[in-house]
């Protein structure tokens, strides 16, 4: 008995010394770095708009033309320079709307481009670029935050400056900048991506490994796809399609816009293939970066080492953050769906509302004629210990919205997060949409956790989500 009080008390303060890594980690803006093959096909261009109306959330050290297997042997910064352009014009209305949006001038300043090159044949001697340059001077800077390198198209750029470090750099600089690195590729759309994953094992790298070749590869199976692909052989496969078709983007981003929204092209083939690197790179309540398994706008991803196919470049020789399996409501189907797709399309109308609303900002100075997120809120810390049993009540009574709106609250369950295993019934609250709910925290004989949403929305046009995760560990029965 008196060694189960001191188990349970050690717990509890260990518990309450991680509590700002999981609830706070927003309080200083994440560090982005951007490697894009635009030009490619629309959707990197598409991307970089909606990257721009989220740039006061990022200190954003800079954007890289690069080359892919899509485009071998030239680079395309021109199109980022368009788009910024465009982000100039507007950058004062979407100021007015949230603080701490880049100035024009210094965006223009770090736009540079990688070698034009394909793959591994622009890595090693005398192939240094204005990118991979740029790259090893946000490394190096004296800050203890990490860099977050997202790879829309090949990864040369990066493997470059790490093929340069590694030569000019002692092993304990290299280690120490190698552990601030933070990577989301989209694919391996280069032959760089597993050479990186491979000699330099530490790197903390996020990706669904394979490539595309004449249609017979893997994107049809990596989980970035779920930001708009749900539409394979012509068959709808759960969530709805609509809001990210272009009649929808036509209405919503494109037209009578602005010349921010102006700028997203028409879709070809699949709408910001680009855009999870860095959707789970907003400020939301939801999202963690530094815990994908946590799951949120940009996906859910498990750390292991997955099984070779045919369509990986060659095996993964140590554990990556790569696929996992959310199971969730499909409106278009009306029943479940399992997939590692699920774990983004799970938050689609939120996230495409979110863009919405930021078009809309960009387009007018006025803070009445635009809608604003609410400010989700607790009464309570963000992590909760609890014995099986108790009756644990949970409120969200500190939310607000700056705009007036009414609010609609609802608590869920995120099942597949955490270490207790509740598939099975589920977890019944009180009241899951109210401002306050309770349950029953379940049986357990070890100590386990669970992950449980708030979603916060407002009645706003178009209405607005914001988040707020509990933790919540729970601790065998006292005898």
């Amino acid at each position: 008995m008196k060694k189960f009080k001191l188990k349970t008390v050690i717990i509890f303060i260990l518990m309450i010394g991680i509590l700002p890594v999981q609830s706070q980690y927003f309080n200083q803006k994440p560090r982005v770095f951007v490697l894009t093959d635009i030009e490619n096909e629309p959707d990197d261009a598409q991307s970089l708009v909606r990257f721009l109306t989220y740039s006061n959330m990022w200190d954003v050290e800079g954007i890289v033309a690069t080359t892919s297997c899509w485009q071998r042997d030239k680079t395309a910064e021109w199109r980022i320079h368009e788009i910024v352009d465009a982000y100039g014009k507007v950058r004062d209305n979407l100021e007015k709307h949230e603080s701490g949006y880049p100035e024009y001038g210094y965006l223009k300043g770090i736009i540079k481009k990688g070698v034009p090159k394909f793959g591994m044949a622009g890595v090693g001697e005398g192939q240094d670029s204005e990118g991979s340059e740029w790259l090893i001077k946000a490394l190096e800077k004296d800050d203890d935050r990490p860099l977050y390198v997202q790879a829309w198209g090949g990864a040369n750029v990066l493997a470059q400056a790490l093929w340069k470090m590694e030569r000019t750099k002692t092993k304990a600089e290299l280690d120490k900048i190698i552990s601030k690195i933070r990577v989301y590729t989209i694919s391996d759309q280069d032959d760089t991506g597993p050479w990186i994953r491979n000699n330099f094992q530490e790197i903390f790298y996020v990706v669904s490994p394979g490539y595309e070749e004449n249609g017979g590869g893997q994107y049809h199976l990596a989980t970035w796809t779920g930001i708009s692909g749900d539409k394979f052989h012509g068959r709808f496969v759960g969530p709805d399609f609509s809001i990210v078709d272009n009649p929808w983007l036509d209405e919503h981003i494109r037209n009578n816009h602005g010349p921010l929204g102006a700028e997203h092209p028409h879709t070809e083939y699949l709408m910001e293939g680009d855009t999870p690197s860095f959707l789970g790179l907003v400020n939301n309540g939801l999202n963690n970066p530094e815990h994908p398994n946590y799951g949120g706008w940009g996906g859910r991803y498990e750390l292991y080492i997955p099984p070779f196919k045919k369509y990986m470049y060659e095996p993964e020789l140590r554990p990556i953050w790569t696929d996992a399996d959310d199971e969730v409501y499909g409106p278009a189907t009306k029943s479940n769906h399992t997939s590692n797709q699920a774990t983004i399309w799970r938050w689609r109308e939120a996230y495409q509302n979110d863009f919405a609303a930021r078009i809309d900002w960009s387009n007018t100075s006025d803070f009445k004629k635009a809608n604003h997120p609410p400010i989700a809120k607790l009464d309570h810390p963000n992590e909760l210990l609890v014995h099986s049993g108790d009756k644990v009540t949970l409120s969200a009574g500190g939310s607000t919205d700056p705009d007036g709106n009414n609010l609609a609250y609802n608590w869920m369950l995120y099942k597949e997060v955490g270490t207790l295993n509740i598939s099975r019934g589920g977890l019944e609250f009180k009241d899951a949409n109210a401002q306050v709910t309770s349950f029953e925290a379940p049986k357990t004989d070890k100590v386990k956790t669970m992950h449980i949403i708030l979603s916060v929305t407002d009645e706003g046009a178009p209405s607005l989500t914001r988040y707020q995760r509990v933790i919540v560990n729970i601790m065998p029965k006292v005898k």
